[in-house]
């Protein structure tokens, strides 16, 4: 599933406000009711949303982030572009940090060709992913793991990443303010984000469209902090400051999906 950009706006605002109506979101975008209801009815059934009388609800708690099973199937086609495009970066024998998130997982996926990595994750997913190359080694941390998301988020992850200083430390975020002020949902996320990107030679942000504006609670770190920044567009209208920077641009980019090459 790849949801359009105001599918990810709806998201937004529900995540947000918890509750809007369906006329209140067609004067938002300035669309039909009918339009609005073919969106809803769409993420409803990738239990993003809950249909509700007279409108729509947010399927999670307000301020906290989807479900990692939603995660995994929003803006699907970004994730695999930029997934695909960080993994061409890594050569075999490398070592590396991976961080939380669908597409770290989906990175380690594209990896699992490469031979005799090192890698050290707190993600199960990245994990069991590249444990099917036996070549490779894999470090994982002691604690309780986090589920539906297969994580460990405890301060055992963060004295692990603190352990090691790699080649590569690749990791996602929540979301990025206009400012650039980079953004989580809880933040032990973002003690271990900043404890990767502090344990590496080359740092490396992935983060898709849908990550810029929206809001999460948990703040720590700016864009301008890591070595690249890898997205499948540039956000525009209160994003353009910020992209104009000299500072973005030098660490800017962009992974083009398999139909827009």
């Amino acid at each position: 599933m790849n949801i359009s950009t105001r599918q990810r706006d709806i998201i937004d605002i529900l995540r947000r406000d918890s509750f809007a109506s369906i006329e209140k979101l067609a004067e938002h975008f300035d669309v039909t009711p009918q339009t609005v209801r073919r969106d809803v009815n769409i993420l409803s059934d990738a239990n993003l949303v809950r249909r509700r009388h007279g409108g729509v609800e947010y399927a999670g708690e307000p301020g906290m982030n989807l479900s990692y099973e939603s995660r995994q199937v929003t803006n699907i086609a970004a994730k695999h572009a930029i997934s695909l495009h960080v993994a061409q970066m890594i050569p075999d024998g490398a070592s590396i940090l991976i961080g939380i998130g669908s597409t770290l997982e989906l990175i380690a996926l594209n990896l699992v060709e490469h031979r005799h990595l090192t890698v050290i994750t707190n993600n199960l997913n990245a994990a069991m992913a590249l444990g099917n190359n036996t070549s490779n080694r894999i470090v994982i941390p002691g604690g309780t793991l986090r589920l539906p998301d297969r994580d460990v988020i405890s301060p055992d992850a963060e004295e692990m990443f603190n352990n090691y200083k790699v080649d590569y430390g690749l990791f996602g975020v929540g979301g990025v303010e206009p400012d650039g002020t980079l953004t989580d949902f809880d933040h032990r996320e973002v003690s271990l984000r900043l404890a990767i990107a502090g344990n590496c030679r080359n740092s490396i942000l992935v983060a898709d469209q849908s990550k810029f504006g929206r809001p999460a609670p948990a703040k720590g770190g700016h864009i301008t902090d890591p070595d690249l920044i890898v997205v499948d567009g540039i956000p525009g209208g209160l994003f353009d400051p910020l992209f104009k920077r000299q500072d973005v641009r030098a660490r800017l980019q962009i992974a083009k999906s398999e139909h827009s090459k």
